[in-house]
């Protein structure tokens, strides 16, 4: 096992994405309702639950509004959200590049309508399912802050099963696996004393489009920018890559 070459790109498409904007309440709550619906209400028992649970109290969302969104999934609050179903969108964005969307929605054709005007406002199309999700692959990932011994790490990542990992500065590093280890990986990093700040899926993509138009890089940003500026969106994923003076556009 050794780190390889995509954390560059995935450092800088979140980067774009936290300098823009945070996720909302609505957002995160959402995931609480489905994760609670999908398994078990119960965190200790459902690893999805307890992730989303733990991004939410990261955020600042009370306690109360967590315990709602719990209720709300285990179908004990009344009948909201009771119709939420995820959905992934795929599209193109400015250049080519290729954009992945999970959202959450009680209405498909409210959040595909808002989906196809951020993309044509922006110099993107949204296209088919399938169009271009063929270029990514889903793995689990596990987030590691303070990693000061890497062979530490190496020996914790292989216990755990994962595939790969990617260090960054600031002692941080990124441990990847395939999907169904995640919850594995996660408890054998902190079992080994590793502070592990997030366990998500991510959408990772197998081949890159560089972006070298300073408009193009404009207008993706701000096509990004709108898409996570939707409540029904989750996540959004992309496979572009930019030089640095590029990507200080995005913070402009």
């Amino acid at each position: 096992m050794a780190g390889h070459s995509k954390w560059a790109n995935i450092k800088r498409q979140k980067a774009v994405v936290d300098a823009k904007r945070g996720k909302t309440f609505t957002q995160l709550s959402r995931a609480i309702i489905v994760a609670a619906r999908s398994g078990i209400p119960d965190p200790a028992g459902n690893f999805q639950l307890r992730t989303a649970i733990d991004k939410a109290k990261a955020a600042g969302i009370p306690n109360d509004n967590i315990e709602r969104a719990i209720a709300k999934g285990a179908g004990t609050f009344g009948s909201d959200n009771s119709s939420l179903e995820a959905i992934r969108y795929e599209g193109y964005g400015p250049g080519g590049v290729a954009i992945l969307i999970e959202a959450l929605t009680d209405n498909r054709n409210r959040t595909a309508a808002d989906l196809r005007a951020a993309f044509s406002k922006n110099g993107g199309n949204l296209g088919e399912t399938g169009c271009v999700s063929w270029m990514f692959d889903q793995k689990g990932v596990c987030v590691v802050q303070g990693v000061v011994d890497e062979d530490q790490l190496l020996e914790a990542s292989l216990e755990g099963g994962a595939e790969s990992y990617e260090m960054a500065e600031d002692e941080m590093a990124e441990v990847f696996s395939e999907v169904e280890n995640l919850e594995t990986l996660n408890k054998t990093l902190k079992e080994k004393g590793f502070k592990v700040t997030d366990a998500e899926l991510r959408w990772i993509p197998s081949n890159n489009i560089e972006v070298t138009d300073p408009d193009q890089a404009r207008s993706l940003f701000k096509l990004i920018d709108t898409l996570e500026g939707l409540d029904d969106v989750q996540n959004v994923t992309s496979n572009f890559e930019m030089a640095e003076h590029l990507m200080a556009l995005s913070i402009v």
